[in-house]
């Protein structure tokens, strides 16, 4: 019986995301980056929350289904008063005109703050992470800013039991598992940023946890394991009312390979985008927003799978809504993450 927990453990965990994830998966990450790196926090000169929701794999029983609540905001009055980089109150020129990026100078010192909170369901296992982030933006030359934050706080892993079935409901060995554990966790990064590009890299999951599941025989069934992300996009103006903007991710989370997502992203002036994405050996996505104003945004991204899944999967996905608070220059898209 012990051998057969087992092996069901292991498929639910290994289906939580793609190559052994750990952490959920995102497509619009391109949309709110603080999901993966901390040091975005208080990029913006406003107070940018996001809702978002994921059902992954849809039509396949058990498939991971996420959802997150994510809030970062500057700190410090010389930027959130005005930057040298910052409008008039008017609106003044669009972020993605070309004036702007030959005019652009790097923000003015200052701190950003965070918190997120991100539940993710698969199949039996119910997992919910919550950090507080904390990041400081320095200006390194005249046009370059650099930022390096930290989030800490815990994850919390919940083990249904009564949806694993047995060939003996009563086995000693459900009875045994602690299937509701809080454990510390804590994610480091650093993110390069200028008017037209951008470029970062960040460490999730760096506390090692030796168990998610433990027996009273101190039995591991899991591991946890850090993820290491590496990210860089780049803006193009095609034109004072068009920008293209071609990003990528790379994954590094041992044992599993290493992978990678391709995005490319259109933009008409401040008011709508869409684009796609690849993710190696797992799926091709389409994405599109829209600014319905200074407050309000709304995106959503539908991955096709490529991956074995795709004879039992009707795709992923998602959808995102960004509120923009103390929004003090009427910004309708963000000037610094993408």
């Amino acid at each position: 019986m012990l051998k057969k927990l087992l092996l069901i453990l292991l498929f639910f965990v290994l289906t939580i995301t793609a190559f052994a994830q750990q952490r959920p998966q995102y497509t619009q990450y391109i949309f709110n980056n603080y999901l993966l790196n901390p040091a975005v926090a208080g990029i913006e000169n406003y107070t940018d929350i996001k809702l978002g929701y994921r059902s992954q794999w849809t039509g396949l029983e058990g498939a991971p289904v996420t959802a997150y609540f994510s809030i970062n905001a500057p700190l410090g009055t010389e930027f959130t008063q005005g930057d040298a980089n910052a409008f008039p109150a008017s609106g003044g020129a669009s972020p993605y005109s070309r004036s702007y990026v030959q005019d652009y100078r790097a923000a003015e010192p200052h701190h950003g703050i965070g918190f997120m909170l991100v539940t993710d369901k698969a199949g039996p296992i119910d997992q919910t992470n919550m950090a507080a982030t904390y990041a400081y933006h320095l200006g390194i030359t005249e046009n370059l800013n650099l930022a390096v934050g930290v989030s800490a706080g815990f994850n919390h892993l919940y083990l249904n039991t009564s949806l694993i079935t047995l060939e003996n409901p009563d086995d000693p060995t459900l009875r045994n598992i602690n299937n509701n554990q809080w454990k510390p966790d804590a994610s480091v990064g650093i993110w390069a940023y200028a008017a037209n590009y951008y470029v970062g890299a960040s460490v999730q999951q760096i506390i090692p946890n030796s168990q998610y599941f433990t027996t009273r025989n101190n039995l591991n069934l899991n591991k946890t394991v850090p993820h290491y992300f590496l990210t860089g996009g780049y803006k193009i103006p095609l034109s004072d009312d068009v920008t293209f903007l071609p990003s990528a991710l790379l994954k590094f989370i041992p044992p599993a390979p290493t992978t990678f997502d391709v995005n490319m992203k259109l933009s008409f002036r401040d008011r709508f985008w869409f684009g796609g994405s690849y993710r190696k050996d797992d799926s091709f996505g389409i994405l599109a927003g829209f600014n319905l104003n200074s407050y309000i945004n709304v995106s959503y991204s539908y991955d096709a799978t490529t991956s074995a899944l795709r004879t039992v999967s009707n795709g992923s996905h998602e959808i995102v809504l960004g509120i923009l608070l103390n929004n003090r220059y009427n910004l309708t898209c963000p000037q610094h993450s993408w």
